[in-house]
């Protein structure tokens, strides 16, 4: 397959050589620089006082040969600052979704929906021999850490609810309600307690804890160590 370069990534272009798969990164990663520079007004320069005002200082004439296809390296930690100073995630400089329809995940391998290959690289759609463990417990941490405390939110409505109804038909409404929410509330909590000691026999230090569910991790644990992560 051949591609030529476009503002807004590569495109396919039969009588072009194929370029090579790090080419195609840095040349995605440039255009988009390129293309929310733009949205947003701003000059090279402009760009460039930025990063410098993050700690991080590109120049100009870096930003503006990494735009047009002239620097043959670009650095992880300038597509962090790069990312901070235009506002936005580096995920989205890396695969631009919205802006390119495809692209190259890997060397050698034909090109994919660029929404694909932003879930593989941030671990929600891992790839068949992925064996980081860690990552799984937690993304399935976050999913009923939001869970429980929607549940336990909803708990409480319903238990002020009870306490305040004007009448039995309300008030029983409310207290049934309050039952369906504490067992969701517990059974959320359950899981995230089943995720927070496997990481921790992993070897591994789990996420801060909101004080609405404090009470989920054992008496003995520092909080110290894990809260203030």
């Amino acid at each position: 397959m051949t591609q030529r370069r476009s503002d807004h990534g590569y495109e396919k272009d039969t009588e072009a050589d194929d370029l090579e798969w790090e080419d195609h990164v840095m040349a995605t990663v440039a255009s988009e620089v390129r293309r929310r520079r733009k949205e947003l007004r701003w000059s090279a320069q402009d760009l460039a006082d930025r990063c410098e005002e993050i700690g991080y200082p590109i120049r100009r004439n870096v930003i503006a040969n990494m735009e047009s296809g002239r620097r043959a390296v670009l650095p992880l930690v300038e597509v962090m600052v790069l990312a901070k100073a235009l506002r936005m995630s580096p995920i989205s400089l890396i695969y631009p979704v919205g802006y390119v329809a495809q692209v190259r995940q890997l060397p050698y391998e034909d090109p994919q929906p660029t929404w694909d290959a932003l879930q593989w690289f941030t671990g929600n759609s891992p790839a068949e021999d992925a064996t980081d463990r860690m990552l799984d417990h937690f993304l399935a941490h976050d999913l009923e850490l939001r869970s429980a405390l929607a549940a336990v939110e909803s708990e409480d409505y319903e238990r002020w609810k009870a306490k305040t109804a004007p009448n039995r038909i309300q008030r029983e409404a409310a207290e049934r309600a309050l039952a369906r929410y504490a067992d969701q509330a517990a059974n959320a909590k359950h899981e995230l307690r089943r995720h927070r000691d496997a990481i921790r026999e992993a070897g591994g230090t789990p996420p801060h804890l909101p004080s609405p569910l404090a009470d989920i991790d054992p008496p003995d644990t520092d909080p110290t160590e894990e809260n203030d992560l």
